[in-house]
């Protein structure tokens, strides 16, 4: 066979394909790549979401039937029943239907307050952080203010002063977020004056950038996750903070419902019928149970020191 009719059958070369380059893995690819495979991040991803979906829908579990608001002192202090799947309350409520329905307030006021004061406390310490000298000196002497009222009782004043009458969970919202932020300031300040010295904040320094640019695009996407890690587990805080404002009769008043009212309207009978008692001081340990364990899994893979 001739040389040209070897090169008339043989293949034609194929280009080489370009070699796709491997983007380099970042602090957020990470940490996402370990909670993905966190068996405590999803059993408590789960739990919490379940909770979200019956505090958003809680027409859907509410199989039972019963209203919340619908009471009859004839069927009060009732057992478990077909109709009744966690029995009544001391006004013959149906505690089920209640608890379902309590869980819309403790789940707005715990993710309201988080984001408020993620937002607030994390705005702020970026300010103190990067610009420094008088305006870390303002708002750090504003922050010990705060800081020098304990929370419980500095919630109680708040929504005394606010009144019974206008309590509801706009103003636990206020009252919580109020005394928490300073502690996000903190942690964001620290987070901010170390990002700051770093060789990429010089370089983009050096090329011309702005400070709005620095802090947006180099200091805040570094300086962030302890303010993320922080603002998960002060959900809980939150959540149970709420509960114990709404079981010392400043927060959440009736005709709304929350967990840690129905636990102190519960709490004098607990003897002769303790399930009023039980169910939501069972959902309320679950909800700050599911929290804590999505807090230490997101700690663990956001906190270089844990890795």
């Amino acid at each position: 066979m001739s040389n040209d009719t070897l090169s008339a059958t043989a293949p034609a070369p194929q280009p080489a394909k370009p070699v796709k380059e491997k983007k380099p893995a970042s602090l957020w690819s990470d940490a996402w790549y370990d909670l993905r495979r966190n068996p405590v991040f999803i059993i408590g991803g789960i739990m919490l979401g379940l909770l979200v979906i019956i505090s958003a829908f809680p027409g859907l579990f509410d199989t039972v039937g019963v209203e919340p608001s619908t009471c009859s002192l004839a069927q009060a202090r009732k057992g478990i029943s077909a109709e009744h799947w966690f029995g009544t309350d001391n006004l013959g409520c149906d505690v089920y239907s209640r608890v379902i329905h309590g869980a819309k307030v403790s789940i707005i006021v715990g993710i309201v307050s988080a984001v408020v004061t993620g937002l607030v406390g994390g705005a702020l310490g970026l300010l103190a952080g990067f610009f420094g000298r008088w305006v870390d000196v303002l708002l750090s002497r504003v922050a010990e203010i705060f800081f020098a009222i304990p929370s419980i009782l500095g919630a109680l004043l708040i929504l005394a002063v606010i009144g019974r009458d206008n309590a509801g969970i706009a103003s636990v919202v206020l009252a919580l977020s109020l005394l928490a932020w300073p502690m996000i300031l903190r942690i964001m300040r620290a987070s901010v004056i170390t990002a700051k010295h770093q060789d990429y904040v010089m370089a983009a320094r050096a090329l011309g950038a702005g400070p709005g640019r620095i802090m947006m695009r180099h200091i805040l996407p570094n300086a962030v996750a302890p303010v993320i890690v922080v603002s998960t587990i002060n959900l809980g805080a939150f959540i149970a903070a709420e509960a114990a404002l709404s079981f010392l009769g400043v927060g959440i008043q009736s005709p709304q419902i929350s967990w840690g009212l129905m636990i102190a309207d519960a709490r004098n009978r607990f003897l002769e019928a303790p399930l009023p008692l039980l169910f939501p001081a069972l959902f309320l340990s679950l909800t700050i149970l599911s929290v804590v364990m999505l807090g230490d899994a997101v700690r663990d893979a956001l906190d270089p020191k844990l890795r």
